[in-house]
């Protein structure tokens, strides 16, 4: 496999930049590039250069966060869900509560965020795309655990909406 030119990083950052996804990744023999337009938590700040890394070991995956797993909250009821706005999968992929493995979570249960915030992401085919909260509030409960599968609708997360002014 050649190596990647000035030029091939140039053009591949330009489709990213005109692409409707948040975060990119590729890999190619030991070659790992993550490209993310929006910052997660702790994240590097804008302008540092992307570090460019082997592959590190697959991080063990997360307990998992639904009702019934162990050492989660109390499941919610659908009369306590009354109220409270749902966050869907947009589409079929592997979901991550986490930039990379290692990292905290985008969101825990109690998080407070804005419509804009990142919840997780669904990767399909090394192709990541952020599941974003679309309402100001707290998140109540969440339903899938890291590196889960999930379905185009599944509902990942319930939010608590803000009250109003």
């Amino acid at each position: 496999m050649s190596e990647l030119t000035h030029d091939d990083v140039r053009e591949i950052l330009d489709l990213i930049d005109r692409a409707q996804s948040d975060f990119f990744q590729l890999q190619m023999g030991d070659l790992k590039l993550l490209v993310s337009k929006t910052a997660p938590p702790g994240a590097t700040p804008p302008g540092t250069p992307a570090a460019v890394t082997p592959n590190p070991a697959p991080a063990p995956a997360a307990p998992a966060l639904h009702p019934g797993a162990p050492s989660t909250p109390p499941a919610v009821t659908a009369q306590d869900r009354a109220g409270l706005i749902e966050v869907r999968a947009p589409m079929v992929g592997t979901f991550y509560a986490q930039s990379e493995p290692g990292a905290p979570p985008f969101v825990q249960v109690g998080s407070v965020v804005d419509q804009d915030a990142t919840l997780g992401l669904i990767e399909v085919m090394k192709v990541y795309t952020a599941i974003r909260a679309g309402t100001t509030g707290a998140v109540v409960e969440i339903l899938t655990g890291n590196a889960q599968f999930v379905e185009y609708g599944q509902v990942l997360f319930y939010i608590r909406p803000a009250a109003g002014p």
